[in-house]
């Protein structure tokens, strides 16, 4: 073969006149772009962070610790009416803010697994659309609208003629008497009935995309080998999509968390310990809207820690939920 068989194609795109390709330039213009939004992210979450702490820093300075693991939240006065202590711990919001996303997750979670294994693996395609939409849907509902649905439907109804008579069956019952105590219909159960009906989308759209995620190979391989349905999806679907339904659960947990204004119309606010499912109780973000307008001086800033607990709350559980998915993944990776 002669060389002047050899022919270089016309078309090439020219050199840049520094001898670079002309899509380099572009390409590092990308890089920088994407770096600098990163960084943004960072920058934004850092002066929340900081700028609420500086906020807070009164509160936490005249309470120490007990600001954050104190259970009275409600200022104590002497008898002349002149406030004695601030009586502004945390403990207690804390454990109502955990209590009813702890709820709502007991009852978000299995129905959002099974509503997403049935549109992935169950449903025919004719109801697989009109579910995925109507999922999609109640996503994007605003929480108000399912505050006033709980005010104005379940309120009345659960603490008359629910709450009360399960609490008076188990009452002689050590720990379920103490478990279902109470008769209010606004309370830690309401709240987290609401809170699970707000997370079930969430949960179910992410879990849902986890599954579909699933190599066709897997499943395949597995009924071919006499596998059931529910053998195949024990053994094929969970163990590749672990990871993103623990990410799904997490993502539900920190909305549950941060949820305000259905838990404000819904919880009581009253600030306890209790363990009452069916007693009146507060989270961090209910106190925060009900009483920010009126505070004043160590109230605002204690009103304002408690938004810096509940960040830093929320930002634990996300690393949590990033180092489980992880963990999941590379299990997987590894055959185990």
């Amino acid at each position: 073969m002669t060389t002047d068989a050899i022919s270089t194609p016309t078309n090439q795109a020219p050199l840049s006149p520094e001898g670079r390709p002309p899509g380099r330039v572009f390409d590092q213009l990308f890089r920088i772009a994407t770096f600098a939004a990163a960084i943004v992210v960072l920058v934004v979450m850092a002066g929340i962070l900081l700028t609420t702490f500086n906020e807070a820093r009164p509160w936490f300075q005249e309470r120490g610790l007990a600001s954050i693991f104190g259970t009275q939240w409600v200022p104590i006065s002497d008898n002349a009416g002149n406030v004695v202590d601030p009586g502004l711990g945390a403990g207690a919001l804390i454990w109502g803010t955990l209590y009813t996303s702890a709820i709502a997750l007991v009852l978000a979670v299995p129905v959002s697994i099974g509503i997403a294994l049935f549109v992935t693996e169950i449903a025919p395609g004719w109801l697989r659309r009109p579910v995925v939409f109507v999922i999609d849907l109640l996503a994007v509902v605003p929480s108000v609208v399912f505050g006033l649905f709980g005010v104005a439907v379940l309120v009345s109804p659960l603490g008359n003629d629910i709450y009360g008579p399960i609490s008076d069956a188990l009452a002689a019952i050590p720990l379920l008497g103490a478990l279902f105590h109470g008769s209010s219909g606004r309370s830690y159960m309401t709240a987290g009935l609401v809170l699970a009906v707000m997370i079930t989308p969430i949960i179910t759209s992410i879990t849902r995309e986890v599954f579909a995620t699933t190599p066709s190979a897997l499943k395949e391989a597995a009924l071919a080998l006499g596998a059931t349905r529910w053998e195949m999806i024990r053994g094929a679907v969970f163990p590749h999509a672990r990871g993103g339904v623990v990410a799904a659960v997490m993502i539900g947990l920190g909305r549950a968390m941060g949820e305000t204004i259905a838990v404000v119309l819904l919880v009581g606010g009253a600030a306890n310990l209790g363990v009452g499912l069916f007693e009146s109780g507060e989270t961090m973000a209910a106190a925060i809207a009900r009483s920010f307008n009126e505070s004043t001086g160590v109230q605002r800033s204690a009103l304002i820690g408690l938004g810096v607990v509940l960040f830093v709350m929320t930002l634990l559980i996300n690393m949590g939920a990033r180092w489980a998915s992880g963990r999941s993944e590379r299990r997987l990776r590894a055959g185990r």
